[in-house]
């Protein structure tokens, strides 16, 4: 079960609450909704976000980073010290876009006796290839959400993967109409199950 930060129905939150494995994102907004597991938190570990997160005493105490298991930071610093120069260029509104906090939530997870994973690169390459298909308007990188689906397709290959809480919309800068599409078109070949959701929460930099 990917537990998105958009609005959770009373079907999609029994789903989480029964659901064998949980992951939840940055500031696990959606656990109000649908408390309880938690297995793995996704987080931002670059720009805005991951500073926040880091710094924030609340999110370390939170009940869902607290229960998880794991933290996977996903973006792989490799990728973004690639896209430093051309997105000052592209988009100098976002000169701290690429700064990397991989390590600080690597001690985190150190200190708590977590398990923490980095989304290798070639994750979010071929996630870039799969939207390209659809034609997306230009964006910066794809959102959290949609890294974590293909993490856990590659992962987990065998895995019935539900999602909850994805309304795919939010920060500018993500493909949301082509993650729209190209999820659409893992729940049409039976791959992914989307649960009744309504538009995700905007956050900046959006996750």
């Amino acid at each position: 079960m990917i537990v998105g930060n958009g609005e959770i129905g009373a079907q999609a939150a029994a789903a989480v609450a029964d659901a064998a494995f949980v992951i939840r994102f940055n500031e696990c907004r959606s656990y109000q909704l649908s408390p309880g597991r938690t297995d793995v938190v996704a987080v931002c570990n670059t720009g805005r976000p991951g500073k926040a997160m880091v710094a924030s005493e609340t999110w370390r105490e939170h009940p869902g980073v607290r229960e998880a298991g794991a933290i996977w930071s996903v973006r792989d610093p490799r990728k973004f010290v690639e896209m430093r120069a051309p997105l000052a260029v592209s988009h100098p509104e976002l000169d701290d876009f690429c700064d990397d906090y991989t390590s600080q939530f690597n001690a985190f997870c150190a200190d708590v006796g977590k398990a923490h994973v980095v989304v290798n690169k070639l994750i979010h390459e071929a996630v870039d290839e799969a939207l390209a298909a659809y034609h997306p308007a230009p964006y910066v990188v794809p959102s959290s959400g949609m890294i974590v689906i293909a993490e856990v397709m590659n992962r987990f290959p065998e895995a019935a993967i539900d999602l909850a809480g994805f309304g795919h919309a939010g920060w500018e800068w993500h493909p949301f109409a082509a993650e729209r599409q190209l999820v659409d078109s893992y729940v049409a070949t039976g791959r992914v199950t989307r649960l009744p959701a309504s538009a995700a929460i905007s956050s900046s930099q959006g996750a």
